[in-house]
């Protein structure tokens, strides 16, 4: 087959070396021969007599001598009268000959390892499958290889070159005409990029600027993308640009919270300004492993930001946008947001709003592109000198600054000298009252601190049970054979006298079989330490996201988890705490910081919650609050309470409903990545079940029955917890019964943070109402089962 104007051939092509027949399409006057689509990618067909071919229907397909398909296009739509035609453009289509406007099929809509002008990438949040570009195995194998690259829909969209699901590239994120990360100033007069972005999909086209032009952009099997011109007087491709294009990419990231200067060669990774390297001696050997950490830690009501120019913008994956909102009004947003970190605006003019969450990853600068971030440090990490200043300026300027220096130093000494003997009185004083109030707490012992000490070798680091943002939990032993867990707080810990205290106060009045015992505390000078009764099969998440060993007992505590009776039983009671928490104990008690992390597992797999430093106690009919100050978990927060700060019963609901997805899935909330939909764990399982097919939500080691009823059950009530109105979520009592097949299930409405829209889910203004026993969206479902 021939376009019209003779630009393209199709037909059947065998690669030097092979004796394989591939359908493929092809530059006509190009030569060496430059194939540009492949159609039986990985269905090779082995002898010369194969031919391609419509069906009645008119489907494309490839035959071989005994009339077998090789290869099909699967398309589900049929024409009266098909007809194919290649085009210009180097699109094969299938046309209605009634309607040929109709495009019943198209080769562009199943892109190979070439990206032509005309062809573009689509990323439909509600139907899917995504589109890509995707590598051949070697320079004659146009089977499907490693590499792919795409439009990244996870927060705001990015461009990426991937191995598998492992990130080697990124363009960057779309400014509005190109992406941040790229330097094209020669190829940007002849080709041109766009994205469209809206609540459906996210569509990547490429085009062609000067008509005469022959581009194309190819990733390679080695995962360089590169963008090529004919250049007709050399009769030759011409390179425009190769991605990676600098020293600070393609499987060489500077780790979190560090900056790579692109005129470095060697690549050379620095730390933030308030960051320092997290392994000195690492760095020393240019080893940027571990990145940096923050010198001062965050103190939320007092951070200020710290302005980067010409920057490539960090990894969006996990990032939060508004297309509308000021950079004021972004600022703003970020401040409220004690999990914020960084903000800048979508488009480098000064529209938009991007916040990023936790630790800021790829930062690079960049000479063509570049754009403003703000990082956010505490404020003591603010360097406020100028440097627009005139010579003569600067001279009486830096007098100026030498004596207020001075003050500054000397009213920062005093202030720090009193802060410290001010945090010290604080402990005394909590120290004294808590003695008193000893009987009322009903705690059975105020440990010596040399006794915790000996009791865990000193605080040895091969006692160490794991490490959180508080500081790191130790195994002790006390001088009766006690087993015990020591949470030692750090002294930069964000949990700071207030959070112990109350975490001391709650944990003292809670007794229930779901909870994790405290046996005391101890505080010595700056000191604190909590002591728990000790749990040795750890925390949930250890077991449920994986193993790090294979020893005899854990693959025990493994296997026992493999059984779905086990998790239901984890499921069960995790929600039979909640319920004591919520409406069972002296006190109404939301948690704030419910995490698989935070569910420790005693000898019987019975799971107890943990960890209340951050848990808030509501008296009489109370059942929600605001605060300024949002603190916990991103991935377990539900959306009113991280974009506003608004928090009640409902919230540990969602945070619930989150464990209930993880716990039965076996995959991470925020680690998730579904490459063929890009959707995040509440979204994929809200796909799967709108689609009808929930089973495949499943952990694929669980042993479950045939008709996994009561599993099914746990992804209902998961997906009813998750919702994103709180009043629609139900409460814990309500849950109890659910799980235990004592209460009809409503049928759940979308979860919060669902990536099926672009936009980021604010939540509806909410009620004060309490939802009571019932779901507002009752129905009469009283059996649920697999269709």
């Amino acid at each position: 087959m021939v376009s019209s104007a003779g630009t393209f051939e199709a037909g059947f092509f065998q690669f030097e070396n092979s004796q394989d027949q591939y359908f493929c399409i092809w530059y006509k006057n190009i030569s060496p021969k430059t194939t540009v689509w492949v159609a039986n990618r990985d269905a090779p067909v082995k002898n010369s007599t194969a031919f391609f071919t419509l069906t009645e229907q008119g489907v494309p397909v490839i035959l071989d001598a005994s009339g077998s398909v090789v290869w099909s296009s699967n398309s589900s739509r049929t024409a009266k009268i098909p007809v194919m035609q290649l085009l210009d453009s180097g699109n094969l289509v299938v046309q209605d000959g009634n309607n040929t406007k109709d495009l019943l099929w198209e080769s562009f809509d199943y892109p190979g390892d070439t990206f032509l002008a005309g062809m573009k990438l689509r990323t439909n949040f509600e139907t899917g499958p995504f589109r890509f570009l995707t590598s051949w195995r070697n320079a004659e194998d146009p089977g499907f290889g490693e590499f792919s690259y795409h439009i990244d829909a996870h927060g705001y969209p990015q461009l990426v070159t991937t191995k598998g699901e492992i990130l080697i590239s990124r363009g960057g994120s779309w400014t509005g005409y190109a992406f941040t990360g790229v330097s094209w100033r020669r190829m940007l007069r002849l080709v041109n990029f766009s994205l469209e972005i809206n609540d459906k999909e996210i569509i990547y086209q490429y085009r062609t600027l000067e008509a005469e032009t022959i581009t194309r952009l190819v990733i390679s099997p080695s995962g360089y993308v590169q963008r090529l011109l004919w250049s007709g007087g050399s009769q030759s491709w011409e390179i425009l640009s190769t991605r990676p294009m600098d020293q600070c990419e393609y499987y060489s990231f500077c780790d979190v919270n560090s900056l790579c200067n692109v005129t470095n060669s060697p690549k050379i990774c620095t730390c933030l300004d308030g960051f320092e390297p997290k392994f000195y001696e690492k760095w020393s050997s240019q080893d940027w492993s571990g990145g940096c950490v923050r010198r001062v830690n965050l103190s939320c009501d007092g951070d200020r930001f710290r302005k980067y120019t010409g920057m490539k913008l960090p990894d969006t994956s996990s990032s939060w946008y508004n297309e509308s909102l000021s950079l004021e009004k972004c600022e703003d947003l970020c401040l409220k947001n004690c999990s914020c970190t960084a903000f800048a605006n979508i488009d480098p003019s000064g529209g938009g709003c991007l916040l990023w969450f936790g630790d800021i990853t790829d930062l690079s600068t960049h000479t063509d592109q570049g754009q403003d971030i703000y990082m956010r440090l505490e404020a003591s990490e603010l360097d406020h000198g100028g440097s627009n200043q005139s010579l003569n300026s600067k001279n009486i300027a830096g007098i100026i600054v030498s004596i207020v220096f001075l003050v500054v130093v000397l009213g920062l000494a005093i202030y720090m000298k009193r802060k410290k003997l001010a945090k010290r009185e604080v402990l005394k004083i909590f120290h004294w009252k808590y003695k008193r109030e000893k009987e009322d707490l009903e705690l059975s012992t105020i440990f010596d601190f040399s006794t915790i000490s000996a009791a865990t070798n000193n605080f040895s680091p091969s006692n160490i049970l794991g490490e959180g943002g508080f500081g790191p939990v130790y195994k002790g032993i006390l001088k009766d054979g006690q087993e015990i867990a020591v949470k030692r707080l750090a002294k930069t810990s964000e949990q700071g006298a207030e959070q112990f205290k109350n975490e001391v106060m709650l944990m003292a009045k809670l007794q229930h079989r779901n909870l994790v015992k405290l046996h005391g505390c101890s505080i010595h000078q700056e000191e604190r330490l909590l002591i728990y009764e000790y749990m040795p099969n750890r925390s949930l998440d250890y077991f449920v996201f994986g193993l790090k060993s294979h020893t005899m007992k854990t693959m025990a505590l493994h296997f026992a988890l493999s059984c779905y009776r086990v998790r239901l039983q984890i499921i069960d009671g995790i929600a039979r705490g909640l319920l004591y928490l919520h409406q069972d104990s002296r006190l109404r008690i939301i948690h704030r910081d419910l995490k698989a992390s935070n569910i420790l597992l005693d000898n019987d797999m019975n799971p107890k919650i943990s960890d209340f430093g951050l848990a808030r106690t509501f008296g009489g009919d109370q059942a929600e609050a605001n605060t300024n100050r949002v603190m916990g978990t991103y991935g377990y927060m539900p959306p009113e309470y991280a974009l506003h700060g608004h928090f009640s019963i409902k919230s540990d609901v969602f945070s619930f409903g989150v464990m209930v997805m993880e716990i039965i899935s076996g995959k991470k909330n925020r680690n998730f990545h579904d490459s063929e939909h890009q959707l995040n764990l509440l979204s994929h399982a809200w796909r799967l079940w709108i689609e009808e097919k929930p089973v495949e939500l499943i952990d694929e080691v669980l042993d479950y029955p045939t008709t996994p009823l009561e599993v099914l059950r746990c992804i209902h009530v998961g997906l009813l917890c998750v919702q994103q109105t709180p009043q629609n979520r139900p409460n814990m009592s309500s849950v109890v019964l659910m799980l235990n097949g004592e209460k009809v299930l409503p049928e759940p409405s979308p979860p919060g943070f669902y990536t099926g829209t672009t936009q980021f889910p604010i939540q509806a203004e909410s009620s004060s109402r309490s939802c009571g026993d019932r779901s507002q969206n009752e129905v009469t479902v009283s059996l649920l089962q697999p269709r």
